[in-house]
């Protein structure tokens, strides 16, 4: 599983940091899918939730969740800084 999972970072991961970097627009975007996603972790942190994984017998805890909600969060942070707020300046 680990080989696969590798393989998904190099192979999505790459092209939309890639993206992400070069386009504002994109950057907005990510803000407000990492803001949504933020959100819906720490529900489910705060209801205590257990979710389960998709075609695996695992089960993400409601603790994973509120990490996984606090680090959405943080991209949040970070995207709607660099999407909305940072100008480039022109070289002189």
């Amino acid at each position: 599983m680990l080989p696969y999972l590798v393989a998904a970072i190099i192979v999505i991961g790459l092209p939309t940091l890639y993206v992400a970097v070069r386009y504002r627009e994109y950057r907005k975007f990510l803000a407000g899918a990492f803001f949504v996603g933020s959100g819906i972790q720490f529900y489910f942190y705060l209801a205590k939730l257990p979710i389960p994984l998709i075609w695996t017998g695992a089960v993400q805890s409601p603790e994973l969740s509120a990490v996984r909600g606090t680090i959405h969060f943080g991209l949040f942070l970070v995207c709607l800084y660099f999407g909305w707020f940072f100008r480039n300046r022109p070289r002189a």
